[in-house]
Formats: structure tokens, sequence, C-alpha cells
């Protein structure tokens, strides 16, 4: 009989015990294995957890996995206001991030000759002061306002937007985002604070390409330096600059390389926008199609630039809204008029900041005139009526 048969009398005495004991072995050695594999993958998972804030650990979206942690007080948007006008402006934009849950701190850079001793209820800028502080936790920093002389239809004037430079003053912050009161502020922007490094961010002003590649000042992410604010206002001097340059072009020849650019669809979208036809320069490209519903969803804020139409607190002329409103893609201007979301959204966005710009005096800050009466009525502190009343008939 072969030997390898069972019962064969050549077969090894223990030779199926021999085998089971073997089989049991490495069976203990698989499961040992799968157990040392699971401590491991256990033990670097702490390791992870225990060194993902080591300056040597870095993985690709550190800023935002510590969002949390973040200490805000560090960061600051900026607004600054030289008239009653751009003053409610930016007071509407303070209550914007308010509103959409921004953590960053709030600076209103104004005139050092205004106050906030309310004299009267015709004191509107002392009233939005005090409101501005009191309700959104604004820091106010009285400034002496930059002014540069311009000629303008050969007429001398003076033109303040350099003042905008004085963020560049606020040296307490790491950083400051700075953007022109004339929007509605639509989400807001605290993610900016915590992208890589850069003097300043700037998004491109889309609607002068091809022909020129220049950053808008519209919308500014800087750290502030009191060298770079010294350089700025020296460029801004009559003896250094040319008469058609402005805050923008000033901006444009110091940090046009050196400036990280921002996405334009989320930072600089314009109102004229909706109402134009060919929107190539917004796009980027030639095929994508326009959809003025994700335009707006995707923007943090919309600036209001329509010229000739004037900006949305001054009353535009009927005649001229009619012939500068966007039109529908179908049978504009007659009953069968189709394709309007465009100047929907455009005349929603100006009815919106006018809706919004009667603001109303509080009880808090009113109460401290003399003679104060509580009144249910609701006093407009920057604009008119809003839709205006209907005229009645008779005298």
């Amino acid at each position: 009989m072969p030997a390898f048969l069972p019962g064969s009398p050549k077969s090894p005495k223990y030779g199926f015990h021999e085998a089971s004991v073997t089989t049991n072995v490495w069976g203990h050695l698989r499961r040992s294995r799968a157990l040392i594999l699971a401590a491991l993958t256990t033990l670097s998972f702490i390791y992870y957890l225990s060194n993902r804030h080591s300056p040597f650990f870095k993985p690709h979206h550190a800023p935002s996995l510590r969002y949390k942690s973040v200490d805000w007080s560090r960061y600051a948007y900026s607004q600054y206001a030289t008239n009653s006008a751009y003053l409610c402006n930016s007071v509407m934009a303070f209550e914007a991030l308010d509103r959409l849950g921004s953590k960053a701190d709030r600076i209103l850079l104004y005139p050092k000759g205004w106050d906030l001793d309310i004299a009267n209820r015709s004191d509107r800028d002392s009233q939005l002061l005090v409101k501005a502080s009191n309700w959104y936790n604004v820091k106010l920093v009285p400034i002496e306002v930059q002014k540069f002389e311009t000629q303008k239809d050969g007429e001398e004037t003076w033109d303040a937007s350099v003042t905008k430079f004085l963020a560049f003053n606020q040296t307490r912050y790491e950083r400051i985002l700075h953007f022109d009161s004339d929007v509605t502020v639509l989400q807001h922007m605290d993610d900016l604070f915590l992208l890589p490094r850069a003097p300043v961010a700037m998004p491109r002003a889309y609607w002068a390409l091809p022909s020129l590649r220049t950053l808008t000042s519209l919308f500014i992410l800087l750290e502030p330096s009191e060298v770079e604010l010294e350089r700025l206002i020296t460029a801004a001097k009559a003896n250094t600059r040319k008469d058609n340059e402005y805050d923008m072009e000033i901006l444009n020849n110091m940090y046009s390389d050196s400036a990280m650019v921002l996405p334009h669809r989320q930072y600089g979208l314009l109102s004229g926008e909706f109402r134009l036809k060919d929107h190539k320069n917004y796009l980027g490209n030639d095929y994508e199609a326009w959809d003025p519903d994700r335009a707006l969803r995707d923007a943090s804020l919309v600036h209001f630039s329509d010229w000739p139409i004037p900006k949305p607190w001054i009353m535009w002329p009927r005649n001229l809204l009619q012939l500068e409103m966007p039109r529908c893609k179908i049978n504009p201007g007659t009953a069968g008029e189709v394709g309007c979301r465009d100047r929907d959204i455009w005349m929603e966005l100006y009815n919106d900041f006018r809706r919004r710009r009667k603001v109303s005096l509080v009880v808090k800050v009113i109460s401290q005139l003399p003679n104060f009466k509580r009144q249910d009525k609701t006093e407009r502190l920057c604009a008119p009526e809003w839709p205006p009343r209907q005229k009645t008939n008779g005298p």
C-alpha cells in the first residue's frame, strides 16, 4: 500500500494530528496579523488627531479645518464715509454682515469733525454713527479725509476715494476686507481672511476685458502696513500722479504684478451685467450659457453700476428708466413678452436696496433727544419713502 494512503504501514504514526496542528498555527498567525494591522491603523489615526495642528503637519486646506477656532478679532471689514449718503450705505452693509452671521470685526472710518451727540431728529449723521456702534458692533474710527484735486468738465473738484487707503493704517488687524458701500451684500465673506498671505487681493475689472487687464478697487483684501500706506499716499499726491489716475489706477500701478486675483463672479459682479446681451467678459468664455439666477446665487455682493442710471438712493427719471432697463428676450415691450428674468432681478436689486434704506429710528437711539415722546411711526433715516405714494386727484 502506498505510504501516503491512510492505514498504510509506512505512513507516519501521527501524520493527521500534525497536519491539524499546522493548520491551527497558520490560522492564529492570520488572525494576529489582522489584529496588528488594525492596531497600527488605530495608532496612526490617533497620531493624526494629536498632531494635525503641528507646524510640521500642513494639510492642503488647513485654514478651513481650523475655522471654528479662528481668533476673528484679528480680522475686520472696513468702510469709509465722507458724506451722509455713503454713511447710510455703510451702515446698510454692516447690517447685512451682522444679519448674515459674519464673525470678523467691523470698522468705520468717518470724518473727525462728526460727533456722536444727537442734537435733534434731523441729525442723521450722528444717529447713524450711534446706530452702527450700538446695533452692529462697529468700531468707529475718526480720520482726516484724504482728497486730491481733479479736473472734471473744466472745473476743479476734490475726489475723496483715496480715503480708503487709510484702511492700511489699521495695523491692529492682520487683514482687512474693504469694499465700496454702493453694494448689496448677499453673503458674508469671512473665509477670505484665511486665504494665503498677500499684500492685497482684488478681483479683476472684468468689464474692461480684453482691452485692459486691471484690478478693481471696489473690493480689496489687504494686509495693513504703515509702509504701504505711506507709499500709497505719496503716489496719490498731485506731483506724482497723472490727472486721470484715481484710487483704482494707483492700486494697479503698485500691486498689479503682486496681488492675488480674486474671482470676479463672487466678488465683482456689477448690476449692469443684467442689462447686457453679451456676457462673455463675465463668463470668461464664449461657450457657457448666461444664467442670471446662477450669477446672483454665486455672488457675495452686487455693485451698483448702471451708467447713465444713477445710484439706487437717487430717484431715476421715468423716461431714462424705460430706455435703460433690461429688455425681455422675446417680444419685449408687448403683452406677450417673455424671458424677462434679467429685468426682474435687476429691478428687485434696486427696489430691495431702497426698501432697506428706509432705516427705522429705534427708541433707544432717539430716546436720547430732549422732550422725547414715543411714536409708532417709522422715521426714514436716509431716503424718501419707497415705493413712492400714488398721487391722488384733486388739490
